[in-house]
């Protein structure tokens, strides 16, 4: 358990942005986030990632600013046949860091350090953005348009219900209901 705990923090270590001593301006950083990042997280959804997150921090006399971008691949398993696909993802986050008496991060916005900090940890708003442009359900693009071939896209649809015609026939009792309606 300890030689994981040491791995996590050796992986997150490098995510430390150290502000003191910048000039102010702009300064740009740039990160290759692979599947080893989210197993320090614990999460476990991902079969391979291949992301580039770009931050540009831009030091101001009483304030950062921190400006997230990335773009990727992750390969992930179909929610519908569980076949594997890359699901092209990308997106924005936009933070802004302030000076206070204490540590708070209450504002998704917002996020105040305490006087005399040094360095932020990125690591968890990256994890966060890109978990969360990560759709609700995943479905392979073969499915979309016609081209996956796969034996459990094959069993569903042998396992679809057969169509009804009466189910699209108007239940007659309605139309007495409608001249209900139109008699007033």
């Amino acid at each position: 358990m300890r030689a994981q705990k040491y791995v996590q923090m050796k992986v997150l270590k490098e995510y430390e942005v150290s502000f003191f001593g910048l000039k102010e301006g702009k300064h740009h950083f740039e990160y290759k986030i692979e599947k080893q990042f989210f197993e320090a997280f614990k999460y476990d959804e991902f079969i391979d990632t291949n992301i580039i997150v770009d931050l540009d921090l831009v030091k101001k006399s009483t304030l950062l600013e921190l400006y997230f971008s990335f773009k990727g691949l992750v390969k992930v398993a179909c929610d519908v046949t569980n076949e594997p696909f890359d699901l092209p993802i990308d997106g924005k986050l936009e933070l802004v860091v302030k000076f206070g008496n204490e540590y708070n991060d209450d504002n998704d916005e917002i996020l105040i350090i305490p006087h005399g900090d040094h360095q932020i940890n990125v690591a968890q708003y990256i994890y966060e953005m890109i978990i969360l442009s990560i759709p609700n359900k995943k479905v392979h693009p073969g499915i979309e348009d016609g081209t996956l071939q796969s034996d459990v896209l094959n069993k569903l649809k042998e396992l679809e219900p057969k169509e009804n015609k009466n189910l699209n026939r108007i239940d007659p009792r309605w139309d007495d209901l409608k001249k209900l309606l139109t008699d007033k």
